[in-house]
């Protein structure tokens, strides 16, 4: 149990590294971009809706899985950026995008440990061919499609950070020791 309290305190620490660095990616991007527009919220990654009735090893398999297709969203748009704005040396931007995809995977790596640990069954990565970087017309277009998978890959964060404080407090031994007084005083903290 200690173990796994542990591992999953890692994990939120690094989703929360992870956080900040997406936050600072985003405004560099915008910098760069000159992007002043608000897109629309709609999610490019596909998991099961949340639900209160999950059990721990569930959380963890849908928030793997969408971690996992924000690495592979967060690949193409490095790649098929570098293919129509590449040539330029690499910046303050550029590096920002290299930490952010190498603290992704570690996040990664991180939540397949606690699901092996939790005897979640091991997830194939996302199919995403059929994923719309083919219908992008044209650059503004590009870069709106990269923005938004970087506006994806900050909702998943922040999404881990919360389900792994979550789960790192749901455990056997903290729920005995709430008290209905300790209830009470949690209840009106949130």
């Amino acid at each position: 149990m200690a173990e796994h309290r542990a591992g999953t305190a890692r994990a939120a620490a690094v989703a929360a590294q992870l956080q900040q660095e997406v936050s600072l990616l985003l405004e560099l991007y915008k910098k760069k971009e000159d992007l002043h527009v608000d897109v629309s919220e709609v999610r490019l990654v596909s998991v099961p809706p949340p639900s209160s009735q999950l059990d721990s090893r569930d959380k963890l398999w849908r928030l793997h899985s969408a971690l996992l297709q924000c690495r592979t969203l967060l690949e193409r748009a490095t790649t098929k950026e570098d293919e129509e704005l590449g040539g330029r040396e690499k910046g303050r931007y550029e590096k920002q995008r290299e930490v952010v995809k190498n603290r992704l995977s570690l996040l990664l790596i991180n939540t397949a440990e606690l699901l092996k640990a939790a005897d979640g069954a091991a997830i194939l990565a996302p199919n995403l061919d059929d994923f719309e970087v083919e219908r992008l017309s044209n650059l503004f277009e590009l870069k709106l499609w990269i923005y938004r998978i970087y506006r994806e890959v900050e909702h998943w964060t922040r999404t881990a950070v919360a389900t792994l404080k979550e789960l790192s407090s749901d455990t056997p031994k903290e729920r005995k020791r709430i008290t209905p007084a300790t209830r009470s005083t949690r209840s009106t903290r949130r």
